[in-house]
């Protein structure tokens, strides 16, 4: 059950930036999600690229996002998205499915 959920909204995002991004930072070349993470999905905007992230916990989120998330994503340069994310993250009060 996921107990922290993280969204990031990138300005100006495209979807060939999302999909470099996701190669590089998820295993197996984007099939499978990180350890912890339990849900993942994204899309466009009006304005840019949605990722939405459930985890199962924060530890899980900032190991992540320290070790593999922000290093992976300065690595890719040109071809990753233009700007940091703005970010949004909170606890999970319920969960459906």
């Amino acid at each position: 059950m996921a107990t922290f959920g993280i969204v990031h909204t990138f300005p100006g995002g495209t979807k060939e930036q999302y999909e470099a991004s996701i190669k590089q930072v998820h295993p197996a070349d984007g099939t499978e999600l990180p350890e912890g993470q339990t849900y993942h999905a994204a899309g466009p905007t009006g304005d840019g690229w949605l990722v939405v992230a459930f985890w199962d916990s924060r530890e899980s989120w900032d190991r992540f996002r320290d070790e593999k998330l922000m290093p992976g994503l300065q690595g890719l340069g040109e071809a990753g998205f233009p700007t940091p994310p703005n970010e949004t993250s909170f606890e999970v009060h319920k969960e459906r499915s």
